[in-house]
């Protein structure tokens, strides 16, 4: 991997919106790891330790919420940034999902176009510094 290149986390439990991450990250020269349920991403993260973490809010068995709240009280994830991903960003719902543990949201139908750039910002690639909260 490049110093710019990051691994991250993608969680997502719909076939064709992972396939649509993949692809736009792994153009923009991220390593993706994959985890389609709440269990398996904190497994992966504690195994793997990734720079970030795109979480879904809505996954089966347990929710993206739940799964950042458990990464967070992890002394060996809590520092990874978590992104949620959301449909429904109402302001209750962006409310809860800041109060979480989430370092921020990006709203679904994902733009392809800008999600690599706001991801950047939250890897401290291309920036001078960490992204502002």
């Amino acid at each position: 991997m490049s110093e710019t290149s990051k691994s991250i986390l993608v969680v997502e439990d719909n076939a064709l919106n992972m396939k649509l991450i993949r692809a736009v990250l792994r153009f923009s020269g991220h390593e993706i790891l994959e985890a389609s349920d709440g269990e398996s991403a904190i497994d992966i993260a504690r195994a793997q330790a990734p720079d970030l973490i795109l979480m879904d809010v809505q996954l089966p068995r347990m929710s993206g919420l739940e799964a950042v709240e458990v990464l967070k009280d992890d002394p060996t994830t809590n520092a990874i940034p978590v992104v949620a991903m959301t449909a429904y960003a109402l302001r209750g719902d962006r409310e809860k999902i800041l109060e979480s543990g989430c370092d921020g949201y990006v709203s679904k139908p994902i733009d392809t176009r800008t999600l690599p750039g706001v991801l950047a910002e939250y890897l401290g690639v291309d920036s001078d510094g960490p992204p502002s909260r």
